[in-house]
């Protein structure tokens, strides 16, 4: 999980002062080679980090499954459990537009929410400058609308995350947290698609890594504990010497959390639904270890000899290469087993063994063909193409239907790209075009004697300007300040001097010899 809730004013103001006290540390002076290359560099993190359109609050589309942020300037989570506190959460043009100064908590993709930039949820104090206002007509300044009944809000909107309850900090946090597709939320019992540690998925905590035994270290290896030896000169190329790269490698490797015990591989599952959402619908245990799903990945460990017991509870690390026979194998069960399903429509039912009995279940019904399901608190991860193995029976479908992000892959909405200030390097942010992008943009709007006028002056200039420029690219000098200040007094003082000359020219008749000089500057 990544956390990019730093104001977009806040970055930009950094890497203005960074751009100055670089400027300011090469004495105030750089070639135009670099300026060009900052110039570039500034514009890429603008689109890297604002690629999409900031124009429009996504309010007026209504529910979508879009990223959200909440911000904690607006709505500051309470201090005590029994404190009042109203979440909510805006579009990504309004964590910009109207929030680009606040605390932000990126929370990423939910579903079927609506921005509450503009309403009752966020303080008047805090209006959407992107919306139009209905009483005066003009667009900004919406507030105390009516918020969306239908939004959703977890723990998420208060910067908290997981099972573990953390607080999110992205400067802190380490390893990858994985969002749980949800099948309820809060108020019924699920998660609301919150995010998780692998860890805290089997029940080890955020930093069960910690408690590992690390490898000894050389030094702690010999038996003297004496210090490593020096490294001669011109040995850093001999076999078995670590260079810098190798060293920055072996960083960058205790830097990385290691999967934990029962977790499974990420190549290994295309998602999962957390212990919590299983719990509230616990239906859909019966496809643990089935087709299309991994083995239950418990919450807490079973022992050793339940876990014995249930050979089907096997580590998903050691059935990825059986994955594909294991789903031939399902599929032939069910369709080889005709006789044992019923005509019968009844409601489903479980007996004391967790089988169900093949006369409770209608025409086609998969679940007899199913094993039992496991026992004790468990995620469900499943792998690609798991919606096309949900059985879809009369009697299943209702269950599948309250939550039709199991029918059928959700579409997630993405604002369209920034086309203003956009170049033919890609797209741009809003008013993060370059300079001759955003004068092009204001000749647009200029009257068109008046742009005319402004484009000649600017090519007179630029014919003046070019061959200043190319003496210092030739030289590859750098280019201060004062060789700019001076060469434009300079071109202002060239037409000076030729009006003086004019001058001094037509009262050169009536001037004496020795006072031609002194103008002269003999």
């Amino acid at each position: 999980m990544t956390d990019d809730s730093a104001p977009a004013a806040s970055k930009a103001t950094a890497r203005s002062n960074s751009f100055s006290q670089q400027s300011q540390a090469s004495g105030n002076s750089q070639t135009a080679a670099e300026f060009l290359r900052e110039q570039e560099i500034l514009e890429a993190d603008a689109r890297e980090a604002l690629p999409y359109s900031i124009e429009s609050c996504t309010k007026i589309l209504g529910p979508l499954r879009q990223n959200v942020f909440a911000c904690l300037t607006c709505n500051p989570p309470p201090k005590g459990p029994s404190d009042a506190w109203t979440p909510a959460g805006v579009c990504y043009a309004c964590s910009v537009q109207c929030h680009g100064e606040h605390t932000l908590v990126e929370i990423f993709q939910k579903r079927n929410f609506t921005c509450d930039c503009g309403t009752t949820r966020i303080p008047s104090t805090a209006p959407c400058c992107l919306r139009t206002n209905n009483e005066t007509n003009t667009r900004g300044n919406v507030h105390s609308e009516e918020p969306d009944a239908n939004n959703k809000y977890n723990q998420n909107f208060r910067n908290r995350f997981c099972g573990c309850e953390c607080d999110y900090d992205p400067f802190q946090q380490k390893g990858t947290m994985f969002q749980c597709l949800g099948l309820g939320t809060q108020e019924t019992g699920g998660c609301g698609e919150d995010w998780y540690h692998p860890g805290c998925l089997v029940g080890l905590g955020p930093r069960w890594y910690e408690k590992m035994k690390k490898p000894p270290t050389e030094a702690a290896s010999r038996p003297d504990g004496a210090p490593l030896p020096t490294i001669a000169e011109g040995a850093e190329n001999q076999e078995g010497t670590p260079n810098k790269e190798d060293v920055a490698v072996a960083d960058d490797d205790d830097d990385e959390v290691p999967t934990p015990p029962g977790f499974p591989e990420e190549d290994d599952f295309e998602g999962f639904i957390c212990y919590k959402c299983v719990e509230s619908n616990s239906w859909i245990k019966r496809y643990a270890g089935t087709s299309g799903f991994l083995p239950a990945v418990f919450f807490e460990q079973p022992s050793p000899a339940v876990a014995e017991s249930a050979p089907e509870q096997t580590d998903s690390r050691k059935r990825k290469a059986e994955d594909d026979g294991d789903e031939e194998f399902e599929t032939k069960r069910v369709k080889s087993d005709p006789d044992t399903i019923s005509t019968t429509t009844a409601e489903p039912g479980s007996t004391e063994s967790g089988k169900i009995p093949a006369a409770a279940k209608p025409l086609g019904c998969k679940l007899p063909n199913f094993p039992t399901p496991p026992s004790g608190r468990f995620s469900l991860f499943f792998k690609e193409g798991f919606r096309e193995q949900f059985c879809r029976c009369s009697s299943c479908y209702p269950q599948l239907d309250r939550h039709p992000q199991l029918l059928e892959e959700e579409e997630t909405y993405e604002p369209p790209i920034s086309e203003e200030g956009a170049s033919e390097h890609g797209g741009s942010t809003h008013g993060s075009g370059s300079l001759l992008e955003r004068g092009e943009s204001a000749l647009r709007n200029v009257d068109r004697v008046r742009a005319i006028e402004g484009v000649m002056a600017y090519n007179h200039l630029k014919e003046q300007l070019k061959p200043f420029f190319q003496r210092f690219a030739e030289s590859g000098q750098a280019v201060g300040a004062e060789d700019i200040k001076a060469y434009f007094a300079q071109l202002r003082g060239d037409e000076q001097a030729i009006k003086e000359a004019g001058e001094a020219a037509a009262s050169s008749k009536d001037e004496e010899p020795d006072q031609r000089r002194e103008q002269g500057g003999c």
